[in-house]
């Protein structure tokens, strides 16, 4: 409880410069140092870490203490990896997302959506629908709905409705026609138009590149809309602990906006923006350089995506998918959805110029090609701190390991997973490959800095879900996928909170609870590392505190 400031004013008038917040528990994971049971702050810093008892002489009249007893304080969480511009336009879009996210079990679900979100929102024909969060995985059918699906929900919308991993997407008769895609159509570079069997026509679902053919959901959204759905957002991911976020694939101009709102409007949290590195020119690319926050935002680097997605059956492997996609060839391995060599060429001047660099690489030969990019870049022969970061590296092999620490980069796992898609990785790469997905013990064996991600709007910023997935590693059907690749709690806590901060290199001001850092801090309902492992997500947060602030409280 929050008790009232103490009515001895004789004692607090002794203190010459009172604290504002004081916690006092014996449940503060200050990620550090042990033995804490008392926490100042000052402003948005934190002022004092040591004993309760010191903590209490900080106090003055207006000074808020909040006695933990059994709720636990800890360090604000950090959003390893997301798109937080892309999550917050999508709280306007229709949501075609499987249990546990949404509700949708089938094609005919999907259907009946998009007839009821037209008919409830009135939409006049030929005005583009949009839905997000398909899963062809976790349908009946277990297939992407095509063109003749989504005609079935409408012939007079344009219908494009993207799947869950953000790799591919569905579109109708419509849709394809506007956007001037048919028979005709060749295949971009780097991605692939689906043709209907037998047939050149296309049959409504497109990979990677492919997808740039057609208008995005955001495109609808006048700048009014756009802004309020980021404030929205803002406060979702607040209520999931979240005092850092990442905003990544986003464009310069796009992020000109940002921090002109941030001006006008200061962000509550932190974001830090990635440029989107695959569409920029030498020349962009030669203009970037990370900047410090201003309002609440600052450009941390550039993102490249280098290949597609396990669960989308598009990550680049170097061995064959065991089953791939619908009509592939038994030596299936997928394909790059960038240059390999242009990525190659470009790595040196971002890395010799001190630019963070994050390569989505989920198959095993995109990681390869990323870990090259970053031997390129370090001609000299000494492994400058550069922090370039692997987002996903999901089909990891044991012999990365000990390249990734030999030139210093940064795994960045999503190891959320094995719940949402383990068994269907089962099936795509069977037991061996699928076991080793996201192997944070064996990262932590060997002392190789690491963090843990959700990939927002993949699936929701629910971090202590992220949490009990990289400890339990349980698919939706009970199966252990991999059991000696589980983490600790602790070290799932690490991989959120200081980990994370050493990725963004910020580790001298956030990611634990130390003297003179930011005051970003998470309240949980009780102690995760005294709680069962099963019952990790079910630990509600009760207040979120950024820079000193409370943002969130339940």
């Amino acid at each position: 409880m929050n008790c009232s400031p103490s009515s001895d004013q004789a004692a607090a008038s002794r203190v010459i410069d009172p604290v504002d917040i004081i916690f006092v528990g014996q449940n503060i994971i200050t990620m550090d140092q042990p033995d804490v049971t008392g926490v100042a702050v000052k402003g948005d810093r934190i002022s004092f870490v040591g004993s309760a008892q010191e903590a209490m002489l900080l106090r003055g009249a207006e000074t808020r203490v909040v006695e933990l007893g059994e709720r636990a304080l800890l360090p604000g969480f950090i959003d390893a990896h997301g798109h937080f511009s892309a999550f917050a336009s999508r709280l306007d879009a229709l949501d075609l997302s499987s249990p546990p996210v949404g509700d949708i079990n089938s094609i005919d679900d999907i259907v009946s959506a998009i007839r009821n979100w037209i008919e409830v929102r009135q939409i006049p024909a030929g005005e583009i629908i949009h839905g997000v969060g398909y899963d062809d995985s976790l349908l009946a059918e277990l297939r992407h709905p095509t063109r003749e699906d989504l005609d079935l929900a409408s012939t007079r919308h344009p219908i494009v409705i993207r799947h869950v991993s953000g790799h591919l997407l569905a579109a109708n008769s419509l849709a394809l026609s506007n956007a001037n895609v048919s028979a005709l159509t060749d295949n971009p570079e780097g991605g692939i138009i689906r043709r209907l069997d037998g047939s050149a026509d296309p049959n409504g679902v497109m990979e990677e590149t492919a997808m740039r053919l057609f208008p995005s959901q955001s495109t609808d959204l006048n700048e009014e809309q756009r802004r309020l759905l980021r404030r929205q957002a803002l406060e979702v991911y607040a209520s999931y602990g979240i005092t850092t976020i990442q905003d990544s694939n986003i464009g310069r101009p796009y992020l000109n906006q940002l921090i002109e709102e941030a001006k006008l409007d200061p962000f509550p949290q932190d974001i830090v923006a990635y440029l989107w590195a695959n569409v920029m020119s030498d020349d962009q690319l030669a203009a970037v350089a990370p900047t410090e926050y201003q309002g609440g935002i600052r450009l941390g680097g550039v993102k490249f995506t280098l290949d597609g997605s396990p669960q989308g059956r598009t990550a680049w492997m170097t061995e064959p998918y065991t089953q791939g996609p619908p009509n592939a060839e038994p030596d299936y391995v997928a394909y790059p959805s960038y240059d390999p060599a242009l990525y190659i060429q470009r790595m040196p001047d971002l890395i010799e110029r001190a630019v963070p660099v994050l390569a989505h690489a989920n198959g095993d030969a995109a990681i390869d090609l990323m870990l090259d990019g970053v031997e390129a870049g370090l001609t000299s022969g000494e492994v400058k701190d550069h922090r370039s970061v692997v987002i996903h590296s999901q089909l990891m092999r044991p012999d990365h390991l000990p390249r990734f620490k030999e030139l210093g980069v940064i795994p960045s796992y999503y190891s959320v997973h094995p719940f949402f898609w383990g068994d269907w990785h089962r099936l795509s790469f069977g037991e061996e490959r699928a076991s080793f997905i996201s192997p944070v013990a064996a990262t932590a064996a060997l002392d190789i800095p690491l963090t843990i991600h959700n990939d927002t709007p993949v699936v929701p910023p629910d971090m202590m879900r992220l949490v009990s997935v990289t400890v339990n590693r349980l698919t939706r059907s009970g199966y252990v996928l991999g059991s000696d690749q589980r983490a600790t709690v602790a070290q799932a806590l690490k991989a959120i909170t200081l980990g994370a901060a050493y990725q963004y290199f910020e580790e001298e001001d956030k990611g634990s609870i130390t003297l003179g850092k930011q005051a970003d801090f998470v309240l949980l309902e009780s102690n995760p590392l005294s709680s069962e492992r099963q019952l990790l997500q079910d630990i509600a947060i009760v207040e979120t505190i950024a820079r000193g602030k409370s943002i969130y409280q339940r």
